[in-house]
């Protein structure tokens, strides 16, 4: 018996360890069938135009591309022409749900694609910020990088008539979070859901968005250099974060200054610099929105969690979708299980059974995330 069991443990461990190769075959394209066809997925950070994903003639019509050292799990994805402008669509120009792959053994599948999402154009977006939000800056200074950037700041409703003085939460990826008009993958609404949430909760905010950098969004957002993503500026996007632009804030506007009452959020590779902001620099920021972190491609990250010490009480609340494929929830796991460790940290862990690598699930986790941030954390 003692046998048996061994074998089986041997068995799953090797199993669980596995690493297994997956070709997708595009059969047929409607149109632009002589264009380069790439897969963008959760596998390669969503990069629409990775030379090393891009698919090659196999026989005939046909292209393929051979995803090896796939680690057993759940992947989304999708094929583009080299950018989000040109995803694939239905037939009539429709946006389609995220393929899906279950790999827990080698794997060939099959595509046809309809259509293309820069053949239909697009209906002209409206404006959907709310009054409460304001663009501070369209070229605001990162002296640390030496770039510029364009600054939104969302203030709550009574600010004008009032003397009162608001905690913070500075946010990654500007673009997104409350005009429909600049969301590059849907907008959060923000500013729609705090107007709502503040007035039950009787808890009020400021929210600072910072646009992420376009290109440079890979390289800013990781504080670790990366073979195939280049030399991270992380640490210097941090830097900026609280030593140029919270000191700005803090002297225009009505801020309860301390590091408790001031947070940074951000998604995917976003959720992985606002946990790194927060690890840096626990006297400044006293706690971050880690909403589906690319933890994978920064594993030192974990080290300094293991090394971190401060003596607040940081407030972390992390967040992952199961159906974000890879080892979303398991990294996400290991991360929190290091920051439990320290005790008086307030920790929230939420994974999501149905959650999709993408702005419609933050959007809806953000409303969940106030709520504990309000009752919770804010005094």
């Amino acid at each position: 018996m003692k046998q048996v069991i061994l074998l089986f443990a041997i068995f799953f461990t090797v199993q669980s360890k596995a690493q297994f190769t997956v070709r997708l075959i595009v059969n047929s394209v409607a149109t632009k069938e002589n264009d380069d066809i790439y897969v963008a997925g959760n596998f390669n950070n969503w990069n629409p135009k990775d030379e090393n994903y891009k698919l090659k003639p196999f026989g005939g019509s046909r292209k393929s591309v051979v995803l090896r050292g796939m680690a057993a799990g759940t992947y989304a994805f999708k094929f583009t022409r080299g950018g989000f402008d040109k995803v694939e669509t239905t037939a009539d120009g429709r946006d389609i749900a995220d393929r899906v792959l279950e790999v827990n053994d080698d794997l060939t599948q099959e595509f046809t694609i309809p259509g293309w999402k820069d053949e239909y154009p697009e209906k002209p977006k409206r404006y959907t910020a709310s009054p409460q939000v304001r663009i501070m800056d369209t070229a605001f200074k990162i002296p640390e990088l030496n770039r510029t950037r364009r600054i939104w700041v969302y203030l709550p409703k009574g600010y004008a008539t009032s003397a009162k003085t608001y905690p913070v939460i500075y946010m990654q990826d500007g673009q997104n979070l409350f005009n429909e008009q600049t969301a590059f993958m849907g907008e959060w609404g923000v500013d729609e859901c705090l107007d709502s949430l503040q007035q039950q909760l009787q808890k009020e905010c400021i929210v600072v968005g910072i646009d992420n950098g376009g290109d440079k969004r890979m390289t800013e957002y990781n504080p670790f250099d990366h073979p195939q993503y280049g030399k991270g500026e992380g640490k210097a996007y941090a830097e900026f974060l609280a030593k140029t632009l919270k000191p700005y804030i803090d002297s225009k506007y009505r801020i309860l200054k301390s590091a408790p009452n001031n947070y940074v959020l951000g998604s995917s590779m976003g959720g992985l610099i606002s946990l790194y902001t927060v690890l840096q620099y626990p006297d400044v920021f006293g706690g971050a929105g880690v909403f589906s972190p690319s933890l994978w491609i920064s594993k030192e990250i974990y080290t300094m969690a293991e090394n971190f010490n401060t003596t607040g009480m940081p407030a972390f609340y992390f967040y992952t979708g199961s159906k974000e494929g890879g080892s979303s929830v398991t990294d996400l796991q290991k991360m929190s299980d290091i920051l439990q460790k320290k005790q008086r940290y307030m920790i929230r862990n939420v994974i999501n059974p149905f959650g999709q690598h993408n702005e419609t699930y933050w959007r809806q986790e953000f409303r969940d995330f106030y709520k504990w941030l309000a009752v919770t954390v804010i005094k």
